[in-house]
C-alpha cells in the first residue's frame, strides 16, 4: 500500500517506510528532523519539467505524460521504491500544498500499475520446455 503524506504532516505508524520523493529540500524543515527511510531525489521530475508544470492543474494531465516518460528513463530513481511497496507500506512524502495535482501522487500511481505488473507475472506459471 502506497500512501500520500505532506512532508509537514507529523508521522503515523500506519506510514511504513517513509520516502521524501521531491527534487528540492521542503522549505522550513531542517535535515536532521525529517523522519524518513531516505530522499529519493531523483525520483522527482527533473527541473525542466516542474518548471514547465508550475503546479498549473490545466497541465496536469501532460505533466503525468512527461513523467511517466522520465521515470520509464531511470528505473534506478523509483525501483527502490517499488521494491519497499512491495513488502509493506510505503509513504511518499510532498511539499505541495495542491494535494491533487502534485509529482508525488502521479509517482504513487505510476508506482502502483508497476506493482500490479509484478504481481501479474509473478502469478503466471513458467513456461516448460
Amino acid at each position: 500500500m502506497i500512501h500520500l503524506k505532506r512532508v509537514y504532516e507529523a508521522p503515523s505508524r500506519g506510514d511504513g517506510a517513509r520516502f521524501l520523493v521531491e527534487r528540492l529540500w521542503p522549505r522550513g524543515i531542517r535535515k536532521q528532523e525529517l523522519i524518513m527511510e531516505a530522499w529519493q531525489k531523483d525520483a522527482g521530475p527533473s527541473v525542466p519539467l516542474r518548471k514547465w508544470f508550475s503546479h498549473d492543474a490545466a497541465k496536469w494531465d501532460g505533466f503525468r505524460k512527461k513523467y511517466f516518460i522520465e521515470l520509464d528513463a531511470h528505473p534506478e530513481a523509483w525501483e527502490r521504491l517499488c521494491d519497499s511497496a512491495g513488502r509493506g507500506p510505503v509513504t511518499l512524502l510532498y511539499s505541495s500544498h495542491d494535494q491533487e495535482h502534485n509529482n508525488a501522487v502521479a509517482l504513487k500511481e505510476y508506482l502502483e500499475q508497476k506493482l500490479a505488473r509484478r504481481r501479474i507475472r509473478a502469478d503466471q506459471p513458467l513456461a516448460r520446455d
